[in-house]
């Protein structure tokens, strides 16, 4: 299945909190916590997608099986965020110091069959009145 179906596909708080093995109203609090933040429909309902169940599984593993504090727990998360983005940015670098490389190598290989004509002395002749 391609990431875009998966992150397509949501479900209510009741569906998501049975699939995370917890209670609607602890989706609730994470939600009001900054834990998990789900999208929301147009009428306001919480639409968990399959990455946010998975992200809460993450959350109750952390809390109960490695006694994390909920405070721990955030830290986590945004720290796991910001590795995550800067792993994007040193891709997107990455690509751009390629294609400026390849770039400059195309200029060198041009420039280098560029035949310049030089002759002693015929700049001075050309700009004496």
């Amino acid at each position: 299945m391609s990431q875009r179906k998966e992150e397509a596909r949501t479900f209510l708080i009741s569906v998501a909190a049975e699939l995370a093995g917890m209670h609607a109203q602890t989706l609730r609090t994470y939600d009001r916590l900054g834990l998990v933040s789900p999208q929301r429909s147009s009428g306001g309902g919480r639409r968990y997608s399959e990455r946010d169940v998975d992200l809460l599984r993450e959350v109750q593993r952390l809390s109960q099986d490695e006694g994390v504090n909920l405070a721990g727990i955030k830290r986590i998360i945004e720290l796991t965020n910001q590795v995550d983005a800067l792993r994007a940015r040193v891709s997107e670098l990455t690509h751009q110091v390629e294609q400026l490389s390849t770039n400059q190598r195309h200029e060198v290989a041009v420039a280098s069959k560029a035949v310049v004509l030089w002759q002693p002395g015929a700049a001075r002749r050309r700009h004496r009145p």
